[in-house]
C-alpha cells in the first residue's frame, strides 16, 4: 500500500530543482552586483558634473569679475618698458586670431559652393562667375605659390629643431640610465671634514658661512630660519645670515625678532636689512659677502627663504670637497612639500624631477657641469672669489656665477640623494612670473657671455656644449619651436593646407617625449596627457620671456619675488613646538593651536589680496586653435583635429586661470 504523503524523487529531478535554485542565486548575485556598479558609475558621474558645474561657476565668475593679467601690479610695467612695448605681442596673436576668423569664414562659404580645396583646379574655379568664385580662386592660387611653400618651409625647420631636442632628450634618458644601472653617483673621501664621527671635534669641521636671502616673505621667514639654525654642525664653525631686503616694516620687524630669539638660543646668526634693494638677490647676496669677517669662512651655502635643509645637510655636502680642490660647487635636490596640492603644482613637479634627476645628475656625472640652482648648493668660497662674485647684470645670478665659474676650470658636483624640502607656486600668476625670470635670464647671460666662451682656454667641446646644448638648444631653440611649431604653424597649415604637419609631429614624437619626462616621477603617470598639453601652453609665457632676454625689452629685467604659501608638513609644526617648548620655562605646554591659527591668519590676509584673473594672450591662443580645429573638420584631419581641439581646451582652461589656485 502507498503512501500518499511521500514518494521518492527522482535523482536526475532533484538535480535539476537544485540547478534551478542555484541559477536563481547566481541571476539575483549578478543583479546586485550590476546594481553595485550602476550605483558607482553614478556616483561618478556626479562628480564629474558637479566638478564641471564648479569649473563653469569659477568662469563665469572670472568673466564677471573681468580683471585681466594688464590689470593692478600684474601688469604694471618695470621701469623703462613702455605699455605698448608690453602689448604689442598681445596685438599681433590678437591679429592672427581675427585673421582665422575670416579664413574660417572663407572656407565654409566655399565649401558650402562644394569646392574641395586642393581638388579644385584654379582655372576651372575661376571659369565659375561670380565676385567670390574670383576672389576665392585668388586665394588659392596665392597659396600654391606664395604662401604654402614658405609655410612649408619654417614647418620643416621648427620640425628639423624639434627632432635635434628630442634626440637630445633622449641621449639624457639613456645617460641617466647607464647611471642607474651601474649605480654611479658622488662619493665623498672617508674621514674628510665633517664626516660623520661623533668623537670629532670642532677642527675636524670646516668653517661654513649659511645665508638666507629673504624679501617680504613673512609666509616661510620662521620654519626656515629654524630649519637652518637647527644643522647638526658644531655652533662655533657655522655662521647663519639672514640677508633681508624686505621693504615692509612689519615683516622685517617679525624676521629680526626671529633671529633674536635664535642668538638667545647660542645660535651665531646675524640679521643685515638693506634699504635700497639695489641689484636684487644678486646685490644682496654680493653685499653680505663684503662683510669682513668673510674672509675666515671656507664655504658658503645658500638656501632661498622657502627651504628646509634635514639637519644633516652639511654633513652629506661638504665632505665632497675633502681631496677635491677643484671641485666648487655642491648641488643638492630640491624636493616639494606641497607637490599635490592642486594640478599646476602637480605639473610642475613632473618637469623639476626631471630637471634635477636627468638633466642636473647627468650634466653633473659627465660634464662636471651644470647650472647652480640658486639654492641648496654649496660654494666653496675661493671659487666665488676667483670667478668674480656676484653680479647683478641678469636676473638669473645662479647661472651667472655657475658658466663663470666653468670657464675658470671648476667643476660641480651633483647629489641626486641629498634633498631639500621647498615650495612649488600654486598660483598660475606666481608660476608665470617664476617662469617668465627663468627663460628670459639665459638669453641676456647667453648676450653677454658669449665672447668670453670663445676667448675662454676651456677645451672645444665644452664651448660646444656649453653654446650649443646649454643655451641655443635648450634655452632658445625649445620654447621657440614649442610656441611656433604647435601654437602658430600648425593652426596655420589648417587654412594653408598645401603645407602639412605629418602625424608623427603632432602626436606621436610629443607623446613619446612627455613618457620620457614623466619616467623619473612615474607616479604622476595619470597626468601624462594634462603635461603634454600645459607644456604646449606655457610656450606663449616662455617665448615671450625668451624674446625679451634675446633683445633686451623692458621685461627682461623685471625681477617678482615668487609667492609663498607657507605650507609645512606636520613634523615641521612639531619641531617648532619643541623648539618653543625649550624656550617656554614658565610650565606652561606649547600650543600648537596658536601656531596654526597665526598660519592662518596670514593666509587669510594673503588671499585678501590675492585674486584671479584673465590671460589674454592665452585666451587668444585658445580661440585660435579652436577656430583652427574647426576649420581642420573641412579637410577631414582626424588626429590633427583632436590635438587642437584639446589644445585650444587648454590654452581656454589656463586663460581663465582655472588651473592653479582659486581664490574665492
Amino acid at each position: 500500500m502507498e503512501n500518499p504523503d511521500w514518494a521518492v524523487v527522482p535523482r536526475s529531478e532533484a538535480a535539476a530543482a537544485g540547478g534551478k535554485a542555484g541559477r536563481g542565486k547566481n541571476a539575483r548575485q549578478i543583479t546586485w552586483v550590476l546594481l553595485l556598479k550602476a550605483h558607482r558609475a553614478a556616483g561618478k558621474l556626479t562628480g564629474a558634473a558637479s566638478a564641471a558645474l564648479s569649473v563653469a561657476a569659477a568662469a563665469r565668475r572670472r568673466v564677471a569679475a573681468g580683471r585681466t593679467d594688464g590689470d593692478d601690479d600684474a601688469g604694471a610695467a618695470p621701469p623703462g618698458e613702455s605699455p605698448a612695448l608690453r602689448t604689442r605681442f598681445y596685438g599681433c596673436l590678437r591679429g592672427f586670431l581675427l585673421l582665422s576668423v575670416l579664413l574660417l569664414a572663407v572656407d565654409v562659404a566655399a565649401h558650402l559652393q562644394g569646392w574641395r580645396h586642393l581638388a579644385v583646379d584654379v582655372p576651372d574655379l575661376l571659369a565659375v562667375e561670380g565676385l567670390f568664385a574670383a576672389g576665392y580662386a585668388s586665394w588659392v592660387r596665392i597659396r600654391l605659390e606664395y604662401l604654402a611653400p614658405a609655410l612649408q618651409f619654417l614647418a620643416n625647420a621648427c620640425v628639423v629643431l624639434f627632432l635635434i631636442q628630442s634626440a637630445d632628450r633622449l641621449i639624457l634618458c639613456l645617460g641617466c640610465l647607464w647611471i642607474k644601472l651601474r649605480g654611479i653617483k658622488p662619493v665623498a673621501k672617508a674621514g674628510g671634514k665633517g664626516s660623520d664621527d661623533v668623537e670629532a671635534g670642532a677642527g675636524e669641521f670646516p668653517m661654513v658661512l649659511v645665508q638666507i636671502p629673504m624679501c617680504n616673505e613673512k609666509e616661510v621667514y620662521q620654519q626656515s630660519i629654524g630649519a637652518v639654525c637647527s644643522l647638526d654642525w658644531p655652533r662655533s664653525n657655522f655662521l647663519v645670515q639672514v640677508l633681508d631686503d624686505s621693504d615692509d616694516a612689519a615683516t622685517s620687524a617679525l624676521i629680526k625678532e626671529e633671529v633674536e630669539k635664535w642668538q638667545r638660543e647660542g645660535v651665531r646668526i646675524l640679521y643685515r636689512h638693506r634699504v635700497i634693494r639695489d641689484g636684487y638677490k644678486a646685490g644682496n647676496l654680493k653685499s653680505a659677502m663684503n662683510c669682513s669677517y668673510v674672509k675666515d669662512y671656507e664655504f658658503v651655502v645658500i638656501f632661498d627663504a622657502d627651504f628646509q635643509p634635514q639637519p644633516d645637510f652639511l654633513k652629506r655636502t661638504v665632505p665632497h670637497f675633502k681631496g677635491n680642490e677643484d671641485v666648487g660647487l655642491v648641488q643638492a635636490r630640491w624636493s616639494f612639500v606641497n607637490k599635490d596640492e592642486n594640478l599646476l603644482t602637480r605639473l610642475q613637479n613632473i618637469n623639476l624631477c626631471f630637471h634635477f634627476e636627468v638633466e642636473q645628475q647627468v650634466n653633473g656625472i659627465f660634464l662636471n657641469f651644470f647650472g647652480f640652482n640658486g639654492t641648496a648648493g654649496v660654494w666653496r668660497i675661493k671659487a666665488l672669489e676667483d670667478s668674480g662674485g656676484w653680479m647683478e647684470r641678469t636676473t638669473v645670478e645662479d647661472m651667472d656665477i655657475a658658466v663663470r665659474a666653468h670657464l675658470k676650470g671648476w667643476k660641480f658636483l651633483f647629489l641626486n640623494d641629498v634633498e631639500c624640502q621647498c615650495e612649488l607656486p600654486e598660483s598660475y600668476e606666481a608660476y608665470r612670473k617664476q617662469q617668465h625670470r627663468w627663460h628670459s635670464g639665459p638669453m641676456q647671460l647667453f648676450r653677454l657671455c658669449f665672447v668670453d666662451i670663445i676667448k675662454s682656454k676651456i677645451g672645444f667641446w665644452k664651448k660646444f656644449n656649453l653654446i650649443f646644448l646649454f643655451f641655443l638648444l635648450r634655452k632658445l631653440i625649445l620654447p621657440f619651436y614649442s610656441f611656433t611649431l604647435f601654437c602658430i604653424i600648425l593652426p596655420m597649415t589648417m587654412f594653408i593646407p598645401e603645407a602639412e604637419l605629418p602625424a608623427w609631429v603632432v602626436c606621436y614624437i610629443p607623446a613619446t617625449m612627455s613618457l620620457l619626462n614623466i619616467l623619473p616621477a612615474p607616479k604622476s603617470f595619470p597626468f601624462i596627457v594634462p603635461y603634454l598639453l600645459f607644456e604646449n601652453t606655457m610656450s606663449v609665457t616662455k617665448f615671450n620671456a625668451m624674446i625679451s632676454g634675446l633683445f633686451q625689452l623692458g621685461s627682461a629685467y623685471e625681477w617678482v619675488v615668487t609667492k609663498k604659501s607657507g605650507r609645512s608638513s606636520e613634523g615641521d609644526l612639531v619641531a617648532l613646538v619643541e623648539k618653543q617648548s625649550k624656550q617656554q620655562r614658565v610650565g606652561s605646554a606649547p600650543n600648537l593651536d596658536s601656531l596654526t591659527k597665526e598660519s592662518s591668519n596670514i593666509k587669510k590676509d594673503l588671499r585678501k589680496k590675492k585674486h584671479n584673473r584673465i590671460y589674454r594672450k592665452e585666451l587668444a591662443l585658445s580661440f585660435l586653435l579652436l577656430t583652427a580645429a574647426a576649420r581642420s573638420l573641412l579637410s577631414v584631419q582626424g588626429i590633427h583635429f583632436y590635438f587642437l581641439l584639446f589644445q585650444g581646451v587648454s590654452f581656454l582652461v589656463v586663460g581663465l586661470d582655472l588651473i592653479g589656485e582659486q581664490v574665492e
